[in-house]
């Protein structure tokens, strides 16, 4: 990674947050012995302390599970606030090799390539380690941006192409469109790292008039497009066996889904007491029961 790159990803990582958050997130990070926590999502960007917060609690040591992060979710009453949080956790070593796209994951590079913020670290390697992971990330990113993106065009032609790309490898509940809305409320974040992750990753370019032209031999953008399909190909059976999973471990699964749902596309489904005791039972009646909602709203 540059050190230009590296310098701007680690002023993005200091970025403020609540004083709440701060404290949730330690405690959150000594609780699990890790080396850091993340916080993401719409929250950071907003500030506000409604909904859910997004963490991300990394541990030291190896992966101990095939299948993560192991995802839950938990309430916590701090200075008279009602703090809600959704926890995914795995192993810092995990997560930096998924961020460099040495994993068959999908989703770890793309989510980080957008902003978050290092709330708390065990000690100053930990921030080192996360500090290159995201650097790793935001090259991993570039580059397939560079691979799936037009031949010449704007820097924000080249993320949306590359977001598009990842939420068709997922399955997504948010509307047609979401890579826009990414674009647009965090247009400070993306301004002008396209052309430092290329930089950093050493892909050349030509710019001119605010159009960039990646120089990606024919070569290279065919292993990096096989790179990317045999991930594609893993992305829905991934995220399936990533929803299982949670259904045993994701305390609050159903009532967090709803919310998530209801929230990204404004379709309301009921918890009933067998869809909170048995979500993954109860699962096919509620995508159903979606499905009928969604093709009413067309």
């Amino acid at each position: 990674m540059s050190e230009t790159l590296a310098n701007r990803i680690a002023a993005a990582l200091e970025r403020p947050v609540d004083a709440a958050v701060a404290a949730y997130a330690g405690r959150l990070g000594e609780e699990a012995g890790a080396e850091a926590v993340l916080f993401y999502g719409s929250n950071l960007r907003t500030g506000s302390l409604d909904g859910v917060l997004d963490f991300y609690v990394l541990l030291p040591g190896d992966q101990r599970e095939a299948i993560w992060p192991r995802v839950s979710y938990r309430e916590w009453d701090h200075a008279g606030v009602r703090l809600r949080a959704k926890i995914a956790t795995l192993s810092l070593q995990q997560f930096a090799q998924a961020a460099n796209g040495g994993s068959r994951d999908t989703t770890i590079w793309a989510r980080f390539v957008q902003p978050s913020a290092l709330v708390w670290s065990a000690h100053d390697e930990a921030r080192s380690q996360v500090l290159a992971a995201l650097g790793a990330a935001a090259i991993t990113a570039a580059q397939l941006a560079a691979a799936v993106g037009p031949s010449r065009g704007t820097a924000e032609d080249f993320w949306r192409a590359l977001f598009r790309a990842t939420y068709q490898a997922e399955f997504r509940v948010e509307k047609p469109g979401r890579e826009n809305a990414i674009l647009e409320v965090n247009a400070a974040h993306f301004d002008g790292l396209l052309p430092l992750a290329w930089e950093a990753g050493g892909i050349t370019f030509a710019c001119h008039d605010g159009l960039y032209e990646p120089d990606l031999p024919a070569a290279e953008r065919a292993r990096v497009l096989q790179w990317w399909r045999r991930r594609a190909r893993l992305g829905k059976p991934l995220n399936l066996l990533r929803l299982a999973k949670a259904t045993t471990t994701f305390d609050g699964a159903a009532d967090y889904a709803a919310w998530k749902l209801q929230r990204h596309t404004g379709i309301t489904l009921e918890v009933t007491p067998f869809r909170a005791r048995h979500p993954l039972l109860a699962a096919p009646g509620a995508l159903f029961e979606l499905w009928r909602k969604r093709r009413a709203q067309r």
